[in-house]
């Protein structure tokens, strides 16, 4: 996959970006990522990329003439421009998903108020937001993004299994796990985990799932229930 990132601020994407599972899937060139500045798209001297918004109001709009410029430039046949945006739909891990398949993201990151409308109307092909609150420009939640989707691109995670069991993959969040040693000061590890009867494990972490789903996140059943007509259950749970 290919992910191209138009921002103000590229130097926010050193570091996070360069460590851990994204360094390897870059190197692998399972990730193709580019970190472009939105001032090398500007003409004037002063390099301006934002401007007061017409009626008034507090702070300043960045400006449609780079913006164009850069996706214009970026932008592929098979390209999915997407506005990092408080407006756009709710990012979870389906929408992860969907992006996943997708050859080409560019993302446009926002600074100051926003961007001018005109982007969204003929630019843009999605809007995401990653939550109810207020960042200090899009790079953050374009690095969420990015995250998120790398891990679901084939190869990445080495162990394919990994991506299915994890919390939301399945609907709802991730069961109960524990390792050596098998009683730590004075707590054990379920007897379940050790019997070696995999169908009874099953059974165990899918009643776990569901329950601490329950109890810390019911609107993800409710969710499920209204979709399905079900409530989410463990990926690997099977038949006795």
């Amino acid at each position: 996959m290919q992910v191209d990132v138009i921002t103000l601020f590229p130097g926010m994407f050193t570091g996070p970006l360069d460590e851990s599972i994204l360094k390897r899937a870059r190197q692998s060139g399972k990730l193709v990522l580019r970190i472009h500045d939105l001032r090398d798209y500007t003409h004037d001297r002063h390099r301006t990329v934002d401007d007061r918004p017409f009626g008034g109001g507090p702070g300043m709009l960045l400006k449609p003439e780079p913006i164009f410029e850069a996706v214009e430039a970026l932008r592929g046949e098979n390209t999915r421009v997407i506005l990092m945006s408080p407006a756009g739909r709710v990012f979870n891990q389906q929408v992860a998903q969907e992006l996943a398949r997708e050859e080409h993201l560019l993302l446009i990151c926002p600074a100051y108020e926003g961007v001018d409308e005109r982007v969204r109307e003929a630019l843009v092909d999605d809007e995401i937001s990653i939550g109810d609150y207020v960042l200090t420009n899009g790079a953050l939640p374009a690095m969420v993004v990015i995250d998120a989707v790398t891990r679901l691109l084939p190869g990445v995670l080495g162990d394919e299994e990994s991506a299915r069991q994890e919390s939301f993959s399945s609907g709802g969040l991730e069961y109960p796990q524990y390792t050596r040693p098998a009683e730590f000061r004075g707590m054990r590890v379920p007897e379940v985990l050790l019997s070696g009867n995999h169908a009874a494990i099953a059974r165990w972490r899918a009643e776990q799932a569901q329950r601490r789903t329950a109890e810390r996140r019911p609107d993800l059943l409710r969710a499920a229930t209204e979709t399905t007509g079900s409530a989410p259950t463990d990926p690997n749970q099977t038949d006795s």
